[in-house]
């Protein structure tokens, strides 16, 4: 059993940043799959971006290829998503999920275990 808990959402202007955290208990944490994903008002949940357990392969939705990186400390139970050049659009509650059966990332019905979500709102 993993529990995620999400952390550093907020209130920011347009072009502004963000970083979000998730830090997961239980001791399999680096075995899991670990993706971000977001739900804005009325809209599906839609992925962000997805890093699997060695760290180092990631893969991102083109809505936010080139602003956002997901990186991950297996040692500290902790994922980040850093934000940069936010957008109106990025408002959203951000969702951290993991998983150990995700095969390639971007869909949400592969991961076991989700947070309560962190609000994100980007103000014009």
């Amino acid at each position: 059993q993993v529990h995620l808990v999400e952390s550093g959402g907020g209130l920011v202007q347009a072009g502004g940043s963000l970083r979000l955290s998730c830090a997961a208990s239980g001791r399999t944490f680096s075995s899991y799959v670990m993706g971000w994903f977001r739900q804005a008002p009325g809209k599906e949940r839609e992925f962000v971006a997805a890093i699997r357990r060695n760290g180092i392969n990631t893969v991102y939705a083109d809505s936010v290829k080139g602003r956002f990186t997901i990186s991950r400390d297996n040692a500290k139970n902790t994922v980040i998503l850093q934000m940069n050049s936010l957008k109106p659009e990025d408002t959203a509650v951000y969702y951290c999920a993991g998983g150990q059966r995700v095969v390639t990332g971007p869909v949400g019905g592969e991961y076991d275990y989700w947070g309560q979500g962190t609000q994100v709102t980007v103000s014009s």
